[in-house]
């Protein structure tokens, strides 16, 4: 089946590299992980661009914004793509569109490029979401449970080691553009075993001559019996990505005056912390009746200790509140992007997953907006404080919410 048959969502004769498991496990995490790489290199390098092109806090958190606006967008209209042309058709167009971003974004030389090269890969990584969790749900019938570890696995995990990268690539020759020309020649690699596997056939192929009708944009719909743990998982997701938003945009700037340091490597590396830790949490089998409110009562208490530690100028206190805050999420939404992704019908899996990231993204434009906002209103050492007292309190009250529907679910189910 070629790229071209399924783009056209056609059956075709099956031809090409007859990949084993093991082999489609790794590209499929490896382009969502590669995408979301790309996405985060501006990370530690936002200071020199504010430098260069004399942009205000506010701008950052725009440029930083108009990817998760455009990723939320495409989330939208087409995280359901994957389901009709294929999950290999999707995730080979993703990464053609994060060539066009990192090119956009490297040669930028105003906001309004930033912006557009960041839409790009907003919309690169929107369309290889889906079609990720999907093919790595499909992969793995029999444990549904590791295919939703693997894919946060490669979703924090390549949000986490993209400050990293971008901040160690900054230190070559063109530091904006170095870190995206390198990256693009990774993925552009990674076309090549797309383009020669062979794909499986896409779980809902049109039965009629109106083909393109399914691609049009859909309402998000979520079945009864997934509805409650689907607004539980949408709702820590937003909270957690807000604290991750402020991670990947202006925490640089912050962390920086913390650590009294402007090495690039160093911010990076603190910006993906958190990331890093959630990614890291993955590994470990974690059970029993209260890992989401604890999770949250971690995540909350960390962030404002992050706050904590900028008053105290504490180095060491900054590490541990961002390891913690890591931690706590990564056991969290775990166990609630689990619980949904199990109640929800194979066929419309690329669907209800997108819907669930919809909702977590916006956590990373609109509150980090606000925070751009009150940063030029009050300062950022205010507006930061007020942003993780206010997320912590909200994670802490998520966390009460989390258990007292769990005492209630079990004062009505006593056991025998």
């Amino acid at each position: 089946m070629t790229v071209f048959s399924e783009l056209r969502m056609r059956p075709a004769a099956a031809t090409g590299w007859n990949a084993s498991t093991s082999a489609r496990l790794v590209i499929s995490g490896a382009v969502i992980f590669m995408l979301l790489v790309g996405a985060n290199l501006a990370t530690p390098l936002y200071p020199l661009f504010q430098a260069s092109l004399g942009l205000s806090a506010l701008d950052v958190t725009a440029a930083f914004a108009s990817y998760v606006l455009a990723l939320v967008a495409t989330l939208m209209l087409a995280g359901h793509w994957s389901d009709h042309i294929g999950r290999r058709a999707a995730l080979l167009l993703a990464v053609l569109g994060g060539l066009a971003g990192n090119l956009v974004f490297a040669e930028a030389h105003s906001l309004a490029a930033l912006c557009a090269g960041r839409a790009l890969q907003g919309t690169s990584v929107a369309l290889a979401t889906g079609a990720s969790a999907a093919a790595l749900r499909e992969l793995l019938p029999a444990r549904p449970e590791w295919a939703s570890r693997f894919t946060l696995l490669a979703s924090s995990g390549g949000v986490a080691a993209g400050p990293v990268i971008g901040g160690l690539l900054s230190l070559l020759p063109g530091p904006t553009s170095a870190p995206y020309a390198v990256h693009s020649a990774v993925l552009a690699g990674l076309l090549i075993p797309l383009v020669l596997i062979r794909a499986r056939r896409a779980i809902a192929l049109p039965e009629t001559a109106a083909t393109f009708r399914l691609l049009a944009p859909r309402r998000p719909a979520v079945s009864r019996n997934a509805r409650g743990a689907f607004w539980l998982a949408s709702g820590v997701g937003f909270l957690s990505f807000a604290v991750f938003g402020f991670c990947l945009s202006l925490a640089p700037g912050y962390f920086a005056g913390v650590l009294g340091t402007d090495s690039r490597p160093v911010v990076g590396l603190l910006a993906g912390l958190p990331l890093a830790a959630s990614a890291a949490s993955q590994l470990f089998s974690a059970r029993g009746r209260f890992i989401v409110p604890a999770g949250l009562t971690l995540l909350g208490a960390s962030v404002i200790l992050l706050g904590t530690a900028g008053a105290w100028h504490s180095p060491a206190l900054l590490v541990a509140a961002c390891l913690a805050a890591g931690t706590g999420q990564g056991l969290a939404f775990r166990t609630v992007f689990n619980d949904v992704a199990g109640k929800v019908e194979p066929a419309r899996h690329a669907q209800v997953v997108s819907t669930v990231y919809v909702i977590t993204y916006l956590g990373s434009a609109v509150p980090v907006l606000g925070l751009g906002w009150a940063s030029a209103v009050v300062g950022q050492d205010a507006a930061v404080t007020g942003f993780v007292v206010a997320c912590g309190a909200a994670a802490l009250a998520l966390a009460g919410v989390t258990l007292a529907r769990q005492a209630s679910a079990a004062s009505r189910c006593p056991s025998l």
